[in-house]
């Protein structure tokens, strides 16, 4: 693997039994089997490669109010507080911290565009500050260059990509779950038109509840059951240089470049919303329905390569539940990246920020990125099997929000009140038209 990535021990025996079974160990599924864990629910966790091997670790580590589209933005709010918890709940830091995020621009229209979705966040109160030039430029100030204007969410803040979902990991089997790598969850079994168990590599588990929380997996394992998840992904790059840069905000927004410290002290470089479009059987099959999607964003996408089909989690191919899967074939997604991607972020960020000069880069690395039409996650039993519950297409904001909607996901299971109204979230939504839906951020 590319990149960098804590190493967690598994649970030492498979269940034959469950109350519930979380298929998919990125940050969503680890939050689902911790919050019911926490709950004394018996949840098993099955992942087909590593704990957070996938996007999970391969994001920016953002868990951010700010700009959240106004459907996400509760849960948003919500997961800061639980992120916040973790550490003293688990015994063990997942890196978050409460840094604040700084966006900085000389683009009138987008410094309008962010005080506008300050005035929105104000009434439901979430506070951000909308920065004058002045200030902009004193926040920016290792930039060494002036700001006509900024956005800085003070409450808002990160958590170490690397680290996080082992340790929510760590923290299932604290409070008595189980925790199971290398171990492919094939398909499900339904008894009396509903679930009753989860079909893996190394065996059965027989349980009434399956959550889905396979990332870019999601619409391809949905496909085997008959049913259909429009789910598209894109392919992103970015990379981290060494430690050693000083003064350089922990997070920082520009339209050039967007950079994160991480828990070595080292820091991430990105450029917001650029990625590839790989052709896969899935994506074309959904292109229609993506089209709004497609038109908002296409100047920051360009054409992919063969990468999608070789990596093999679009396909729609039926698979055999007594054979090697894809899942199996491919453990873990770890694409390759785009390198003039690589060598165009570098460059802008040497150019940003003068601190960072001499800074070696450390690991560069790739990742799917899965979303819906709208850009809002899919979270909710499916119709037409009970106890099917799909949590897939975060589209690029799982991270940030993983806790709450883990935390969201359990309240559902066990007949909690949900930590925020789940209407926004229901699968079935995607039934209809992403025409003038599809999330502003």
């Amino acid at each position: 693997m590319r990149v960098p990535l804590m190493r967690i021990e598994s649970s030492p025996s498979l269940p034959q039994s469950a109350d519930v079974v979380v298929v998919g160990g990125g940050i969503v599924g680890t939050c689902t089997a911790y919050y019911l864990a926490m709950r004394g629910v018996k949840v098993a966790l099955v992942e087909k490669g590593f704990i957070g091997a996938e996007q999970s670790s391969r994001n920016w580590g953002w868990c951010r109010q700010q700009n959240r589209d106004a459907r996400e933005l509760p849960m948003a709010t919500k997961s800061l507080d639980l992120w916040e918890a973790m550490a003293g709940e688990i015994g063990e830091s997942v890196g978050f911290r409460r840094c604040g995020l700084l966006y900085l621009s000389n683009d009138e229209a987008e410094i309008a565009g962010w005080a506008k979705w300050r005035d929105f966040a104000a009434s439901v109160g979430v506070t951000t500050h909308v920065l004058s030039a002045q200030e902009a430029s004193e926040h920016g100030r290792a930039t060494a260059r002036n700001w006509r204007g900024g956005v800085f969410s003070p409450s808002d803040g990160i958590a170490d990509p690397q680290r996080a979902a082992p340790v929510i990991a760590r923290g299932i089997m604290k409070f008595g779950g189980t925790v199971h790598q290398r171990c492919a969850a094939r398909g499900i079994e339904t008894a009396a038109g509903r679930v009753c168990g989860v079909i893996t590599e190394k065996g059965t588990i027989k349980a009434p509840v399956v959550v889905m929380a396979g990332g870019a997996w999601a619409s391809s394992f949905c496909h085997q059951l008959g049913m259909r998840f429009p789910q598209s992904s894109v392919r992103s790059s970015i990379l981290a240089v060494d430690a050693g840069a000083q003064g350089i905000p922990d997070a920082l927004h520009t339209a050039r470049v967007s950079i994160t410290r991480r828990g070595s002290g080292g820091y991430t470089l990105a450029i917001s919303g650029r990625a590839s479009v790989d052709p896969t059987a899935q994506n074309m099959r959904f292109g229609k329905t993506f089209l709004p999607m497609f038109l908002r964003r296409w100047k920051s996408l360009k054409p992919g390569t063969l990468e999608g089909l070789r990596s093999g989690h679009e396909s729609l191919a039926r698979w055999k539940l007594d054979d090697v899967t894809p899942m199996e074939k491919n453990r873990v997604l770890d694409p390759r990246p785009d390198m003039t991607l690589i060598g165009e972020t570098h460059r802008r960020a040497m150019e940003l920020l003068p601190g960072l000069k001499g800074a070696k880069i450390a690991a560069n690395w790739a990742g799917y990125i899965d979303s819906t039409p709208d850009g809002v996650p899919a979270i909710g039993e499916m119709p037409g099997l009970p106890g099917f519950i799909l949590a897939a297409g975060f589209s690029g904001h799982g991270f940030g929000i993983g806790p709450g909607a883990g935390h969201m996901i359990a309240d559902m299971i066990t007949g909690q009140t949900p930590i925020v109204d789940t209407h926004d979230y229901r699968p079935e939504r995607l039934e209809g038209s992403a025409w003038g839906k599809v999330a502003a951020f």
